[in-house]
């Protein structure tokens, strides 16, 4: 279950509390959070209607708010208040109630809210026309602790924004989103002109899927290779040396140590990124192996890699120089368009779905359950390096485009790349995945039985159990476990072990290496394992690649 919390703004009227408020709340709609927003006006219109101004009423006003905010934040939602709460004794009181309570202290001295009133209350209360008057001729007690203080009259409502929602994500309230790094025009032709300039270290296609991440936010809270703290804290704990949950280490290995503080990366004669360097380390390779990927076997394709890669680690932060492609780049959306173009369709809930295969009747089964219960569908499929048999990005995009023209409703989906590069690190990898969509504005998502598996590494479900070892809402996205699916005969449709009462013989479906040998073939996929236009697709890639 997501983490609730109470953002209690305070302060005094016309300090600009109900409009700093309000921009949070569009905030984190755009994040994925809807908040409800409890202004002192429309409290006192509702709630506390016929209560005066004596420090009684005011009291009983705000004793009603904070019960009505702590209601929200306990059933997981998010409850803003804009109300003066001018007293510091009942504020304490609702926070010593209130779990997750956040003081956002609106500060502005008295001349300011003088000039900045336009009906004039201020000046009449100065002059002795309005008793009562919070700040005049009654008094106000800031806090002492707030845990942010917003000085509204020298900071623009973004720079308060901005200042709340860095305290939220410290706090582990709201996943932190490292904004992107990724120059473009005349900055990005500079970088590229000192990356000619810089010591050169030649990488390939999965450093690149790195760089590009990192740098775009997709990796968040990791905005750099990681130092050895962190390494050692993510294979052995499954976190980062801050406790935030990591389970894969984000790592650029080299041979030697390069003597210089900052290096440039290149493909070829292509730079591809600058590294500033923070530290260098010996990585225990069979160590990480056994950690990561559950085995030290050279036939595991993740762990194959990490013993051909070198034994050197080199930390620091990188800027991109470059972006890989799927060869769509329609569909190449970053985190933050991602999120934009979530935030456009107007839904508050999006499930993402991680597949690296043309997706077939048994996915389309999970993604369309989900759609019942979120606003939309993240289809993200991984385009970034996987095994040499698996099927081309390519005709996998083909493919997901077919499904969802002829199958899905289209205000409801969103297909854009995930640039990642497949580790089939099973459970760890189940961790890292959902992380990624969290960044991409996904709430939720789908983990199946043997998720980024690859042959027996991995226990049955091990990609479940995994997400037990994290209390609800630390990772910041809802998962939601599917059982394994498949065609029932009997059923006459989709089911699975959960809702099929029959027996695994009218059980329909098809391994990857059966689909690999009809395709072979030239022959048909049934309709029971993919949609006939998917089987098209397939099929004729089949024969093109036949004929090459």
């Amino acid at each position: 279950m997501t983490k609730g919390f109470v953002v209690w703004f305070t302060g005094l009227s016309g300090a600009g509390k109900s409009t700093i408020a309000t921009a949070l709340q569009t905030e984190l709609a755009r994040r994925g959070r809807h908040a409800e927003l409890l202004d002192g006006d429309e409290v006192r219109t509702h709630l506390s209607r016929g209560l005066g101004f004596s420090k009684d009423d005011r009291d009983t006003n705000i004793r009603r708010i904070g019960y009505v905010a702590r209601v929200i934040a306990r059933s997981g939602g998010v409850a803003i208040t804009a109300a003066i709460s001018p007293y510091r004794e009942v504020r304490d009181e609702v926070r010593s109630q209130t779990p997750n309570f956040v003081e956002v202290y609106a500060r502005c001295p008295l001349d300011t809210l003088v000039e900045r009133d336009v009906k004039g209350l201020y000046r009449k209360a100065i002059a002795g026309e309005i008793a009562n008057f919070t700040g005049v001729s009654d008094p106000y007690e800031e806090p002492l602790r707030p845990e942010v203080t917003c000085d509204t009259s020298k900071e623009s409502v973004a720079d308060s924004v901005a200042k709340v929602v860095d305290r939220l994500e410290r706090l582990g309230l709201l996943p932190r989103q490292v904004p992107e790094r990724l120059p473009a025009g005349d900055e990005l032709d500079l970088l590229r002109a000192e990356a000619r300039t810089l010591p050169r270290l030649q990488v390939g296609q999965r450093e690149l899927s790195d760089v590009y991440m990192l740098a775009a936010g997709a990796l968040s809270p990791v905005d750099g290779f990681i130092g050895r703290e962190d390494y050692e804290s993510v294979i052995e704990q499954g976190r980062l040396a801050s406790g935030t949950p990591f389970t894969i280490p984000i790592v650029l290995r080299a041979e030697e140590v390069p003597e210089a503080s900052r290096l440039a990366l290149f493909i070829g004669d292509k730079p591809i990124g600058i590294l500033s360097i923070a530290e260098a380390y010996e990585a225990d390779q069979l160590h990480e192996a056994r950690a990561v990927y559950g085995t030290d076997d050279d036939a595991h394709p993740g762990v194959r890699v990490l013993k051909d890669s070198g034994r050197w680690a080199i930390a620091g932060g990188v800027v991109a120089l470059a972006r890989p492609s799927s060869g769509f780049p329609e569909f190449d959306l970053t985190p933050v368009q991602v999120r934009r173009v979530k935030h456009e369709r107007g839904w508050q809930t999006m499930v993402g779905f991680q597949t690296r295969n043309p997706v077939h009747r048994a996915h389309e089964y999970l993604q369309k359950v989900a759609l019942e219960i979120v606003d939309g569908l993240l289809l993200h499929p991984l385009v970034g390096e996987t095994k040499s048999d698996d099927v081309p990005a390519s005709v996998r995009m083909r493919c997901y485009e077919e499904l969802l023209a002829g199958y899905f409703p289209a205000d409801r989906v969103l297909l854009a790349t995930n640039p990642a590069w497949m580790r089939y690190a099973g459970p760890k990898e189940a961790v890292f995945h959902a992380i990624v969509r969290r960044n991409y504005g996904c709430t939720h998502f789908i983990v199946g039985r043997d998720h980024a598996g690859v042959g027996s590494y991995y226990d049955t479900y091990a990609a479940h159990r995994i997400f037990d070892q994290y209390a609800p809402g630390e990772l910041g996205i809802e998962i939601l476990r599917f059982e394994h699916t498949f065609y029932c005969a009997a059923c006459g449709g989709m089911a699975s072990t959960r809702t099929c009462p029959h027996p695994k013989e009218l059980h329909q479906t098809l391994s990857g290496t059966a689909v690999r040998k009809r395709l072979e073939e030239g022959s048909d996929l049934p309709v029971e394992f993919t949609r006939p236009e998917v089987a098209r697709v397939l099929l004729e890639a089949s024969k093109q690649e036949a004929s090459a």
